[in-house]
């Protein structure tokens, strides 16, 4: 994270009460965690150490977020919006857990679908890969009669990597055609495949997206 310059607080509008609203987001799915306030005192610990700090209303004092359950925040990035009055901040999530009740985002009640409890509340909203790979794991858990999702699991890797190899030369040759549409299509099909044998093996998503997030600024190849 980059070092604090005094002009980013300055350019800042916190409430009457000396606070702004604070969201942390996780840095690879997008997923929105939680939301709580900061004043000056906590963006500059957050800063100034590299996790998460925030002012506790209810405490009327500082909050260095995981400090006793162990769930702490890594920040990566903190960028305010287009009136100055919310941040963002880009985090690791230690533990994977952010709401006190012990789930990983504090936003898991949907109206539609409220949860009684914890148990069965649902994963906060991500990108669309994630959300894929979600209903993947989920047919892998709770099979469907008539799934095609299920078909290919049963079918182990003969099945699923006999459609990696054909959806990839369907995308080579869109490419070769330059035919933009079929182009996406063909990715599409390729990324679902691979997640379906991902999933056959035990491999997560999450485990993707840190290589690539790894990867960012690493040595150029030559």
């Amino acid at each position: 994270m980059k070092s604090l310059i005094p002009a980013f607080i300055d350019q800042l509008r916190f409430n009457e009460a000396g606070l702004i609203p604070s969201i942390a987001q996780d840095r690879l799915d997008g997923a929105v965690l939680m939301m709580a306030w900061m004043n000056r005192e906590a963006i500059e610990h957050t800063f100034n150490t590299g996790e998460a700090h925030y002012w506790s209303r209810s405490r009327q004092k500082l909050w260095h977020k995981g400090s006793t359950s162990g769930h702490t925040q890594t920040v990566h990035g903190v960028r305010y919006d287009c009136d100055a009055d919310v941040l963002l901040l880009t985090v690791d999530q230690i533990g994977d857990i952010a709401c006190h009740t012990g789930l990983r985002s504090c936003f898991y009640k949907d109206t539609n679908q409220p949860s009684k409890n914890k148990d069965n509340a649902p994963a906060p909203p991500a990108d669309i890969c994630t959300e894929l790979y979600r209903v993947i794991q989920d047919r892998q858990n709770n099979p469907e009669k008539g799934s095609y999702v299920n078909k290919l699991l049963n079918g182990g890797d003969s099945g699923i990597l006999k459609k990696i190899g054909e959806e990839s030369a369907e995308f080579i040759m869109a490419c070769k055609d330059n035919n933009v549409a079929e182009i996406a299509r063909e990715a599409a099909d390729i990324i679902f495949h691979l997640q379906v044998a991902m999933a056959c093996h035990g491999v997560s998503w999450r485990q993707v997206q840190e290589v690539l997030a790894a990867r960012r600024g690493a040595p150029r190849r030559s």
